[in-house]
């Protein structure tokens, strides 16, 4: 591996305008066709296997042509103060309103609040629902402006109007203005660790180009791969901070061997045949937890994690192709490590121990109170986790300020807690001898159950062997008694086919959030078991140790629950949620857990790879263990120290944005970044090492006998380095 980086680092360095034309071609490429791309349609999201999906399926066969997969709208009236919706000014205010919205071009149909029955007991709240023909992504914006205008006309008229629903859903923004401080202050981060603006802007300038190819090649697929706006964000976001990291270690990789005395062009080929190496296996960490999101059987989860590997791929090649090749452009701007310190206080300050080296001494001498400290300190951080309440983003966790949110509030005031989160059972009658008997004793059984405030008529298909019945919860969509409202409906529903031959199926947004965490619950231990058990495969072979990387993994989940934990308290609890820009706490979003653990068991890796390669390097060398740790730190410590900040200024920019789930994401990845990189990689790792010596780089014969030489710490260089000069000196000698 070394040896064939090497060679193509000092390939990318001498054939720089060829890598650099390739680069851009394929930037220029990815552009210009994402810019011609079709719009990406409607999103679908569905959870194969579950209950609800198969219920949802199954409207979609029964009652063809109902366009469940259009986007819906509630608009909300309430009356002032000592006002009925039923008093006739009040009436013929909704009434017109309703004519309005009828007359819309994407319009479906605009069910009437007299006609429905959708006035509230106290006659002070009434909603009338708008179906769409496409979904809240494919409305046209005239469909949203003429619903926006209807709702203002009745506020005019004197009536509080709220419209809840998707119709007025639009694309997820990424970072906003955080995102740009974020990445200003990875500059500032880049300038200070690599001493000048033109070795800073090379991991910028190199991040971006990859993230441009990646994002733009997943919108040039997102009409036919059915790709999300949130799969564009999470591949920039995860883009943008592994490019950087990656190309700032094979940069100062190559400041260090300028330092000490090689030519540009050797010093090219070492830094990507030794920091190269690491980054490739750093990044294939990264892709593996990605890509392993697929074990999981979530279609939208699946793609959002190979759209992301793929992006993680471009950062990689680009790191070791595209930087050798700046490397060269750049000449004398980008100087040798420490340089600007020996010309200005001599050899003598570049001896004195850094930081790093400093703090590594100190945790050799004290190992067991560090390791105590950082563990007891992330296991209180992670005690909220034990408290973690799952569940999928609805209106409710909107921020105040939107219609959307107010809506929501109107309805649960008007209707009570469980209206916004009603439950659609469909009983499947077409094996019963009497459907409408079957049906009829479902809805008379559901009725007799706890915590059910509604139950509607049974309505069949035209073809009279499938009905649905509506039932409201008597509370909130996200609550404990709604969870246990539909497992008491399902388990009743066994008994109903054991006596009628119908079968009955929960199904609903409600319900669909039930399944879908469920059924991630159900997939993290298996996905954690591939994905750290690969990780684990490969790290053995890169460190040459057994326990090196089983220390790496206990250490990943040390980080991940306290990064879970602090979730937890800000958007569940609503600690320092204000200063966060959370306005509303409420259940973790589902998918937060799993996610979390893909995405920072990857970029934990890359922190274990970096920081214990130097070490194992050192160690091969011939030091001590104690020793090669310090050794370690030498070399590493500044620069991991600075891809971490960077990582965690372009998680932090997302908090920024308006999403709840990007926003979420982007907390959860700073903080989990911060945990593993400042606590466990820096402390607890050099403790641990530090305590078990010679025996933590102990490999059992017959597995070194079988694993690969992967030579990540470029012994193999050496005696290719004086060939490759031996034969730079014979054609000298031919030319002259």
């Amino acid at each position: 591996m070394a040896t064939f980086l090497y060679k193509l680092g000092r390939f990318a360095f001498r054939r720089r305008h060829f890598v650099a034309l390739i680069w851009v071609a394929l930037l220029t490429l990815a552009g210009v066709g994402a810019a011609n791309a079709p719009a990406a349609g409607s999103t679908s999201f569905s959870i194969p296997g579950t209950e609800a999906q198969k219920a949802f399926d199954l409207l979609d066969q029964r009652f063809p042509g109902s366009s469940s997969d259009g986007a819906t709208a509630r608009v909300v009236f309430k009356a002032p103060a000592g006002e009925k919706m039923t008093d006739k000014l009040n009436k013929a205010t909704v009434e017109k309103t309703v004519k309005e919205l009828a007359d819309g071009s994407e319009v479906v149909s605009v069910a009437d609040p007299y006609q429905a029955n959708t006035v509230n007991k106290g006659g002070t709240v009434a909603y009338a629902s708008v179906r769409y023909e496409v979904s809240g992504t494919e409305l046209k914006d005239s469909s949203r402006t003429a619903l926006e205008d209807a709702a203002q006309q009745a506020r005019d008229a004197g009536l509080t109007v709220e419209v809840g629903g998707d119709a007025l859903q639009t694309g997820a923004d990424a970072g906003g203005a955080g995102e740009a401080i974020g990445l200003a202050i990875a500059a500032v981060v880049l300038v200070i660790t690599l001493g000048s603006l033109v070795a800073a802007g090379l991991p910028l300038l190199t991040a971006v180009i990859g993230v441009g190819i990646g994002v733009s090649t997943i919108t040039v697929l997102a009409k036919a791969l059915d790709l999300g706006d949130t799969t564009s964000t999470l591949a920039l976001m995860i883009g943008l901070a592994v490019g950087i990291d990656y190309a700032l270690f094979i940069v100062s990789r190559y400041r260090g061997e300028l330092a000490e005395g090689r030519d540009r062009e050797e010093a090219v080929g070492r830094a990507a045949g030794t920091a190269g190496s690491a980054v490739v296996f750093a990044g294939l960490t990264v892709v593996i937890a990605l890509a392993g999101l697929s074990v999981v059987g979530v279609p939208m989860l699946t793609k959002m994690g190979l759209a992301a590997a793929g992006t993680v791929v471009v950062s990689v090649l680009i790191a070791l192709t595209m930087i050798p090749a700046m490397l060269g452009y750049a000449g004398r701007r980008v100087r040798a490590a420490g340089e600007k310190r020996r010309t200005r206080a001599g050899a003598a300050r570049q001896d004195k121990p850094g930081l790093g080296a400093r703090w590594a001494s100190f945790v050799v001498r004290r190992p067991a109170a560090v390791l105590l400290l950082g563990v007891v300190g992330l296991g209180a951080v992670a005690l909220p986790a034990t408290q973690l309440e799952l569940g999928l983003p609805d209106d409710s966790s909107q921020p105040t300020s939107t219609t959307q949110r107010r809506a929501y509030d109107l309805l649960s005031e008007g209707f009570g807690p469980g209206f916004n989160g009603p439950l659609m059972i469909v009983v499947d009658a077409k094996d019963s001898d009497a459907p409408k008997a079957a049906a009829t004793k479902v809805a008379h059984e559901i009725k007799s159950l706890k915590d059910v405030a509604t139950v509607t008529p049974a309505a069949f298909n035209k073809a009279g062997d499938t009905a649905t019945i509506t039932v409201v919860p008597d509370s909130k969509p996200s609550s404990v008694q709604t969870e246990d409202l539909v497992h008491a409906i399902r388990d009743q529903g066994t008994d109903v086919r054991a006596d009628t031959g119908a079968q009955v199926l929960v199904t609903g947004t409600t319900a669909m959030n039930i399944d879908f965490s469920q059924k991630l619950n159900d997939a993290l231990v298996p996905y954690l078991a591939l994905v750290v058990g690969l990780a684990f495969l490969l790290l053995i072979a890169v460190f040459r140790s057994v326990l090196v990387p089983l220390k790496a993994a206990l250490g990943f989940l040390l980080s991940v629950l306290a990064a879970l934990g602090a979730v937890v308290a800000v958007f569940q609890w609503g600690w320092l949620g204000g200063l966060l820009g959370v306005e509303q706490t409420g259940p973790i979003m589902s998918m937060m857990p799993i996610f979390m653990v893909g995405v920072v068991f990857g970029l934990a890796m890359d922190y274990e790879v970096f920081l214990v390669t130097r070490m194992r390097e050192a160690y091969v060398h011939g030091e001590t263990p104690g020793q090669a740790v310090v050794t370690g730190f030498r070399h590493s410590a500044r620069v991991v120290a600075a891809a971490a900040i960077i990582m965690i200024s372009v998680f932090g920019g997302f908090i920024t944005s308006s999403e709840s789930m990007i926003k979420m994401i982007g907390f959860g990845l700073a903080i989990a970044v911060f945990f593993d990189a400042f606590v466990v990689r820096m402390a607890i790792v050099p403790a641990v090492l530090a305590l078990l010596g010679r025996s933590a780089w102990w490999l059992p014969k017959w597995l070194d006998r079988l694993l690969p030489n992967v030579d990540v710490e470029g012994e193999g260089l050496r005696t290719l380095s004086d060939d490759a000069g031996r034969d730079d000196e014979d054609r000298e000698l031919v030319r002259a």
